[in-house]
């Protein structure tokens, strides 16, 4: 089997600037219109004083005409300044943005792959970190290297000016360039450093937030809050200090690039004015070379931010490469499941984590219920049946499909498993119950008690529910998430505890419910619930890992303590 090339930051970053390539390149080339224009600036500012002002035009004209179209020169100058940055920086933000957005984009393929893997050891505010905050940075070094390119066409050609006022005057800006350029990346060294962990913290700390957002009710309800304050502090407090570390060595570089290009200027104007001096250059060319002096501040100042970006979109790539090279949670597959599919399941010799050697067939349009005395064990079944993950040995059939052997996207489409944490998301109650499909499925609001649920809403199922349906009190977000699975009426719907946060009278109905909407569908419904197992055409306990009884609910109530203590505790 062949392995997927690793990527690398430098491949993120080479990736987002070729993906946005043509933009790139248009603002490079208006910037670099910029910044040539920029130069000539003080150079026409000479001409015009040696020409029109000093009389030294060497011709028969009028100095007044001659002044007036170098003043018009200049002003064409001007002119093709500002359009060139206007549409020049215009370019650079489209690129930009287009390259940050073509990366949420992956970063959302790679999270979404039904493989998964990528959510593996992160908190959900980390991810969204990556996906914002490091993506930003990554797409901002698309614009930062025209500018780049800019400020090395306004070193070129004040240079070349230079060299034609004087060879000394240009070989010093020729020369002197690159040790400066090389002196600003060791600069920008610890800058990289320091963002990759303030980068890191805060994506730390963001993940945490997420997280005590999310469980809110259940930390007040704890009396917790306490704890929970403390342990964002720690971690605001951990990223605080990154971001301020960050900041200095941010300062210590903007700072040490300012003083070397500074000293660089300096000795430019120091030079211009010996030759000037020597009458080896004249009034006009003194003024041309003090003003391209001051310019340089501007393309050395652009360097140090360009250097920054660099610094810091090196960092935020490194971490998006580690977000695309997650290792999948399971593999592909090739082999197929028939179509339409019948919903036999066979679990053979199952071993995964808590589950040791587990046999089990469930039938065709079978409602079986599962009893397992570990909940370890529950989530383990799950992960199984969804392949979420593939079992350490044994193996999931469906329709005689070992399923560690079909793709997941196809797996999925016949066996959906439901979590009894399963979340909802922002959007009408009917939004979240079709997730996608064209129409409303008959029967699935009442089946799942859901229609109790829209009656009790301003709007029914139009109304528009907060981020994760924290709107809805718990039972009420349950019987919501229960109606969205049941109308994918897939052929094999796995239900985990559907009816924990209801009360008993609800509980009864939704039993009765999905009994009669999954007639004919396999259905597996891992609970204690009494209510949903009594409506089981079969159901079996799990202990150790195995199946140690099955039968109808009411007779293994009555034989098996260990039952009883399973779902009358």
């Amino acid at each position: 089997m062949t392995t997927a090339a690793t990527t690398t930051g430098r491949d993120v970053l080479r990736g987002a600037i070729a993906g946005q390539r043509g933009p790139v390149a248009l603002a490079a080339v208006l910037a670099a219109a910029h910044q040539g224009g920029e130069a000539l600036v003080p150079v026409v500012i000479g001409v015009v004083l040696d020409r029109a002002v000093a009389g030294s035009t060497g011709g028969t004209g009028s100095p007044v005409l001659t002044l007036a179209a170098w003043l018009a020169v200049l002003g064409g100058v001007f002119l093709v300044l500002s359009f060139s940055y206007r549409w020049g920086a215009r370019a650079a933000e489209r690129a930009s943005e287009r390259a940050a957005h073509d990366l949420r984009l992956r970063l959302g393929r790679r999270v979404l792959d039904p493989r998964g893997g990528a959510e593996t050891g992160a908190l959900t505010g980390e991810l969204a970190s990556v996906g914002t905050s490091d993506a930003r940075r990554v797409g901002l070094v698309g614009a930062a290297l025209p500018f780049g390119f800019s400020a090395l066409a306004g070193l070129v050609v004040s240079a070349v000016v230079l060299l034609r006022m004087s060879v000394p005057l240009g070989l010093l800006v020729l020369l002197g360039t690159p040790p400066l350029l090389y002196l600003a990346h060791l600069v920008g060294k610890p800058l990289e450093r320091r963002s990759e962990v303030e980068q890191e913290r805060a994506a730390r700390a963001s993940g945490v937030a997420a997280d005590l957002v999310a469980g809110l009710r259940v930390l007040k309800g704890l009396g917790a809050e306490p704890a929970a304050v403390a342990r964002y502090r720690g971690r605001s407090q951990d990223s605080l200090r990154a971001t301020v570390r960050a900041a200095r060595a941010q300062a210590w570089h903007n700072g040490a690039l300012l003083a070397l290009t500074g000293v660089f200027i300096a000795l430019v104007a120091l030079v211009g004015g010996r030759l000037a001096a020597h009458g080896e250059i004249t009034v006009g060319d003194l003024v041309a070379a003090v003003g391209l002096a001051q310019f340089l501040q501007t393309p050395f100042s652009i360097f140090a931010w360009v250097n920054g970006q660099l610094a810091q979109g090196r960092a935020s790539a490194g971490r998006v490469a580690a977000v695309l090279n997650a290792p999948p949670a399971v593999p592909g597959g090739t082999a197929g499941l028939p179509s339409p599919a019948a919903g036999r399941v066979e679990l053979r010799g199952l071993t995964h984590g808590k589950l040791h050697g587990l046999d089990l067939t469930v039938a065709p349009g079978e409602l079986l219920g599962v009893v397992t005395t570990d909940p370890a064990a529950a989530t383990d079944l799950l992960d199984c049946l969804g392949r979420f993950t593939d079992p350490a040995a044994g193996a999931v059939r469906v329709d005689a499909a070992d399923l560690s052997t079909v793709d997941p996207d196809r797996v999925r489409e016949v066996v959906l498993v439901a979590a009894h944490d399963a979340g909802l998301f922002e959007g009408t109650v009917e939004e979240n119950v079709r997730a996608g499909a064209a129409v409303l499925p008959e029967g699935v609001l009442a089946a799942a008690a859901a229609d109790e649920v829209a009656g009790t809403l301003p709007a029914g199922v139009a109304t528009v529910l907060t981020e994760r349906g924290r709107s809805l009190s718990g039972g009420q977000r349950q019987r919501v998430a229960l109606a969205r699975a049941l109308a994918r009426d897939a052929p094999v719907l796995v239900l985990h505890d559907p009816t924990t946060a209801v009360d008993t009278v609800t509980e009864a109905r939704i039993a009765g419910g999905v009994a009669r909407l999954r007639r004919g569908r396999t259905t597996i419904v891992i609970t204690t619930s009494p209510a949903l197992l009594a409506v089981a055409g079969r159901v079996v306990l799990l202990e150790d890992g195995r199946v140690v009884a099955e039968g109808e609910h009411a007779g293994l109530v009555r034989e098996r303590a260990d039952y009883r203590a399973a779902v009358l505790s």
